[in-house]
Formats: C-alpha cells, structure tokens, sequence
C-alpha cells in the first residue's frame, strides 16, 4: 500500500481521512514479510495477546466496531461486536490477519464517503454516548498510531526490522 501525507492545503475530511490511511498502509508495511510464526510470538508475559497478529486482529476489529459498527446500514453485512475486542486471531496466519484489515479499512472508507463529518453515529453501544464522524475518525488516527508504536517495538524485537 502506497502512504501519502494529506495535501497541507487541504480540507479538515481530507485531512482526517488522509492521516487516517496513512496509518492503515503503515501497518501492512510493518506486517509484510513477518513469518506467521514470528507474528504468532508473544513478547510480553502479561500481555499474551500483545502479538504483531493480534495487534492486526485488533485493528481489524476496531475499524469495524466504528464504521460498519457505528452505521450498520452503511455496511456489507450485519455483525455483532466482538467482546475480546478482535485481539483472539483464532490461528489465522498473518498474512489472512492483513488481508482482512485490509477489506475492512476499504469497507471503513466506503461507508465514511456517503457521511457528513457531522453525522452522528446511527447506532451506539448503550454504555457510550454518541459521537460524530469527526469524532470516530480522530479517534481512529489515534487508535491506529498508539498501536503502530506497539508494532514497531514487536516487529524490531523479533526479527530487527526498524523503520517507519
């Protein structure tokens, strides 16, 4: 996946959206080339999920939760959230890990092209309180870089590749 900066010039969506994909192509770019086994390796005793596979996982399921989770009208499919939060890879390999954040990042983006950034979620879990698409879509950049920072640390431990 090819990362570009969002243009300095340009509008507030385009910004979020912009910085947004850039953090989504650098996570395939910390994942490529990782063998399964190495994704699979738990680093830290009291985090066992803490892997490269489940950190995707996760983002997998993050980006689900608030886009298709958010406006389920918008969405492919109907689906329920996951409570353990996607981190369970349920043994897929780490390339099925990618591919499929990838197709929901691409369901993410279809679903923010037909909204305002002011549209309010359509559907809200009942222990959160509505938020806008702005809202989301910070969170998201932020979500999405707090765990790249998790990725590189992994991804430099188990096999020495650095690099942003």
């Amino acid at each position: 996946m090819e990362r570009v900066f969002p243009d300095g010039t340009a509008d507030e969506r385009a910004v979020l959206t912009g910085f947004l994909d850039w953090q989504r192509a650098t996570v395939h770019r910390k994942v490529d080339g990782l063998p399964t086994e190495l994704a699979d390796r738990a680093l830290l005793d009291t985090s066992p999920r803490m892997t490269v596979a489940g950190v995707v996982s996760h983002l997998r399921q993050t980006e689900h939760d608030w886009f298709a989770g958010s406006f389920p009208s918008l969405a492919d499919e109907p689906s329920e959230r996951d409570q353990h939060g996607g981190w369970p890879t349920g043994g897929r390999a780490i390339a099925d890990l990618s591919s499929g954040y990838a197709t929901e990042c691409a369901q993410s983006r279809r679903i923010v092209a037909q909204l305002t950034l002011d549209t309010m979620q359509h559907f809200t879990p009942p222990q959160f309180t509505p938020v806008s698409l702005r809202w989301i879509l910070t969170h998201m950049i932020e979500e999405t870089a707090r765990h790249l920072g998790h990725l590189d640390i992994l991804r430099e431990q188990l096999d020495g590749t650095r690099g942003y």
